[in-house]
């Protein structure tokens, strides 16, 4: 599977740190990271709360732009070797700066000096708000996102815990990145069920959803997703690790791909989860008989979903010939 070109929309960029290099900066700065690691060195967390304190835990050894370069490179070098050659990384400016346009940009230049390394993925950043964060930095989440939108910068999204706020409560961080000519997309349907999604998008107006599985509950939204293209960017192994279903095989992608609703695959927090690109292309064939016809299909869906410009969309789409 890894000899396939693949695309990856839905991958947050301090989730997808390899432990390893999360411990070397851990040393390099003399951070000692209690409760993260587990005995055989991968990250350990016992439900999603727990894995959203153990993220924010990891992540507080990145405190230069000169560590956020090393784990752009770090990053995109293990996409490359799983065959991914475009992806679109989660980025926060809560993490790169505090959500000071001045650090903001700083962290920006080290983000595309550290993708820059690794020639054989083309890379994008989606500015991301945190949703258990609050609707007020959000605000200072997308105004970072507005300065800064361009060739490297193409979406804003949410993330976070989904039990705290409602979309509707971002609609302003999400307008002002819609004027500035980002692609929307936001963190529905995953432990949120589908009324989550509906909000996004009567309240966001987002043309992708970040996982949005739980959409398969609703016979009407899915002929809505099918009906208006919506895309959603699912992450059938992360899905499986935090419970929202019991295994691959009880995961509803293939359901929804046979309904018509467009659909990609992606990692999510790849060492989070055990994961790889590679592993889940395996996974969707084990489970599903998944083969070329459905990859190709995937690949056009999420390379035209892509937020990206036309020419490196149509480069992209030149894979299929």
């Amino acid at each position: 599977m890894t000899k396939l070109p693949k695309i990856e929309l839905h991958l947050h960029l301090e989730g997808a740190a390899p432990p390893a290099f999360i411990r070397t900066l851990a040393d390099e700065k003399g951070i000692t990271l209690d409760g993260v690691f587990g005995p055989d060195g991968s990250y350990e967390y016992n439900d999603f709360e727990d894995f959203l304190k153990v993220y924010e835990a990891a992540t507080t050894v990145l405190q230069t732009p000169e560590d956020f370069g090393r784990l752009t490179q770090a990053v995109l070098e293990q996409s490359a070797a799983h065959g991914v050659i475009y992806t679109e990384a989660f980025l926060s400016p809560d993490f790169c700066g505090g959500r000071d346009l001045g650090a903001w940009r700083e962290y920006l230049a080290a983000i595309r000096e550290g993708a820059a390394r690794v020639p054989e993925v083309e890379f994008r950043g989606i500015v991301t708000c945190i949703r258990h964060f609050g609707p007020d930095k959000a605000r200072e989440t997308a105004a970072c996102a507005v300065d800064t939108a361009g060739d490297l910068i193409t979406g804003f999204g949410m993330g976070g815990n989904e039990g705290l706020y409602t979309q509707g409560d971002f609609a302003w961080s999400f307008a002002a990145a819609r004027e500035a000519g980002l692609g929307l997309t936001t963190h529905a349907g995953e432990f949120g069920g589908p009324q989550s999604v509906r909000d996004a998008l009567d309240d966001l107006h987002v043309s992708r959803i970040g996982h949005g599985v739980r959409a398969q509950e609703d016979p009407a939204l899915i002929r809505r997703l099918a009906e208006e293209g919506i895309v959603l960017e699912v992450c059938p192994g992360s899905n499986v690790v935090l419970g929202v279903y019991a295994n691959i095989d009880a995961h509803p992608i293939d359901k929804l791909k046979s309904a018509g609703v467009p659909v990609t695959v992606s990692t999510d927090d790849p060492p989070f989860f055990g994961t790889d690109m590679t592993a889940e292309y395996d996974a969707l064939t084990k489970a599903f008989g998944w083969g070329d016809a459905e990859f190709r299909s995937v690949y056009r869906t999420a390379a035209e979903a892509a937020f990206c410009d036309a020419t490196t969309r149509a480069r992209l789409l030149s894979y299929l010939e």
